[in-house]
């Protein structure tokens, strides 16, 4: 539930702090003192859009704060997200004279889409014009979804799908000449490199065995060069340095400082050794083959034509046969007809299947949801009126199902139920939006329930039974509500006024809680106008004496017994 409100600086707030109780509580006041002001910072708290325009004039920006009990519901959501967890919920927002907002839960900065991600889960807010959403079809078929319960992004998820599927074989069925085209143009491309059989290293394989190859002569002339000077040609280095070694060890005993110079000598001969057994070795293996060099010229020139022939570097004509092989493969699957159809008709069948089961849900709901609205048209001043739900057969698929759904009114007994928009007054249009919102609040997780101004066109006894019907809401649901009723406030376990005030030249709105004599004096007020009488206070008194004493009231407040004004 809603604990307590905050506001700097927004419109004509210069600051206000407001604490809320459980149960039913009414906000009222003169028309035009900014009774629907917390329900617009409200809306702000929970992510709705705000400009430059709610910041008070000559203030650098606005604040609002709204304190809830934290719902079960989010609490997992919260520390997924990196929120701070506690049994109080805090969702604070901030709107500059420029127009930039921030926002914060539990001390922690968050996105517009968080505050509404939170909001879903702390209260619903019923408009005034709420009628006006009665004639719109998709918030007529997600009223009687949500009183189904019924999950509609399965169903939305298998008509994508289907979507797709189909949009796949209708693009083959019209392009299938061009895609028969294509895929003959690749399969000959292919063909034609997949002679070649490029392999992925071999390019740089092949230019180093033809370096080889072309210089065979000359890498043979310069091994045997080198052989000879290493150790076959008189005065080799292998024999110099032997010839050195010895002469050190003979006189090595006479000067220990000559070992280091003959292991240096004895090491270089060593090397010298495997040096020149490894010429040998590559004199043995190497031959000038001619028939091999003209092999790899002919492998060349065949890469190099066609890596001409479609633009490439010869190092990627592996990569371009994969990515051709690949697309080919695709080709094929849009080119298969048969096995796109039976893609889409088993896309569809999914549909089908996810939308009577919607279909269902809905045919069950509509008649309880039709039934309870009928009982509350009766208490609302329409008796003997009925309210119906239609499910109108689409001649197409939809994303949200096979139907559309229309509400049907009957505004007195006897008639045949029409469309609602065309048969029911302004006055029965508010007393409708009244009666379903009634009857789908209860579906709902918010804790917080807000009526603002949803009573207006009624009166009377109709207007003491819109103040019962929020009362018994209120037993287990916080429930606010702006009135201009004073049945609907008489009734409420709480009440708040707001009025204007003016200070040095500036006016401000004011949020006060009254009781006692106060309140009768409100309700006096929402009788007679600002001359009060003592027949407008001694009806307020009654008033408030009779929803006391009313089954299922909560109150503990005794009636006030102030003295009579005049």
């Amino acid at each position: 539930m809603l604990r307590r409100i905050s506001l700097r600086d927004f419109v004509i707030v210069s600051e206000l702090d407001v604490e809320f109780e459980r149960g039913f509580s009414v906000l009222t006041g003169e028309t035009g003192a900014g009774k629907s002001i917390l329900i617009d910072a409200l809306q702000l708290a929970l992510g709705s859009r705000g400009d430059a325009g709610v910041v008070r004039e000559g203030a650098q920006r606005t604040e609002i704060t709204a304190v809830f009990d934290t719902p079960s519901a989010l609490h997992d959501w919260l520390e997924e997200a990196g929120f701070d967890t506690g049994d109080e919920l805090l969702l604070r927002r901030t709107i500059d004279a420029l127009g930039k907002s921030r926002a914060w839960i539990n001390g922690s900065a968050a996105t517009m889409a968080q505050l509404k991600t939170a909001g879903e889960h702390l209260l619903d807010i019923h408009g005034q014009h709420a009628w006006q959403s009665l004639t719109r079809n998709d918030s007529v078929r997600a009223l009687l979804d949500a009183y189904a319960g019924t999950d509609l992004k399965p169903l939305a998820t298998a008509w994508q799908a289907w979507r797709d599927a189909q949009q796949l074989l209708d693009d083959a069925r019209s392009r299938q000449a061009d895609l028969e085209r294509e895929r003959e143009r690749l399969a000959w491309q292919i063909g034609e490199v997949d002679k070649l059989a490029p392999g992925s290293d071999e390019w740089a394989d092949l230019n180093a065995e033809h370096k080889r190859l072309s210089h065979a002569q000359a890498l043979l002339d310069a091994v045997q060069g080198a052989l000879e000077a290493v150790s076959e040609a008189d005065g080799s280095a292998d024999e110099l340095t032997g010839r050195a070694v010895e002469n050190l060890q003979a006189v090595a005993e006479y000067d220990e400082s000559l070992a280091a110079v003959i292991d240096v000598l004895t090491g270089v001969q060593a090397q010298l050794q495997d040096a020149s057994h490894s010429l040998h070795g590559y004199l043995r293996h190497a031959e000038l083959d001619s028939g091999r060099l003209q092999e790899l010229d002919e492998r060349l020139s065949a890469w190099i034509s066609l890596s001409r022939r479609y633009r490439r570097a010869p190092e990627e004509l592996p990569a371009l046969l994969d990515s051709w092989k690949d697309e080919l493969r695709r080709l094929d699957a849009a080119t298969d007809l048969e096995a796109l159809e039976r893609a889409a008709a088993a896309a569809r069948k999914r549909y089908d299947e996810a939308a009577k089961q919607v279909s269902q849900a809905r045919r069950q709901a509509a008649p309880p949801l039709a039934e309870t609205v009928t009982q509350a048209m009766q208490a609302l001043g329409m008796g003997g009126g009925r309210f119906d739900v239609a499910l109108v057969r689409l001649d197409a698929p939809q994303s949200f199902g096979l139907e559309s759904i229309e509400f049907l009114v009957a505004g007195h007994e006897g008639s045949t139920p029409r469309p609602l928009a065309k048969v029911a007054s302004g006055g029965e249009l508010s007393r409708i939006a009244l009666a379903i919102a009634v009857t789908t609040s209860r579906l709902g997780e918010a804790g917080t329930l807000i009526f603002d101004e949803v009573d207006a066109g009624v009166g009377g006894a109709v207007a003491d039974t819109v103040g019962r019907l929020m009362k018994q809401l209120g037993s287990d649901r916080q429930v606010l509500a702006v009135t201009h009723l004073p049945q609907v406030a008489a009734c409420a376990d709480h009440h708040y006024v707001v009025s204007k005030a003016s200070r040095d030249g500036t006016t401000t709105s004011e949020v006060h809680p009254v009781t006692g004599e106060q309140r009768v004096a409100e309700i006096a007020r929402m009788l007679g106008g600002q001359q009060l009488s003592g027949t407008s206070f001694a009806h307020a008194q009654e008033m408030l004496a009779t929803a006391l004493a009313a089954p299922g009231t909560t109150s503990t407040e005794a009636p006030p017994r102030g003295r009579k004004r005049s």
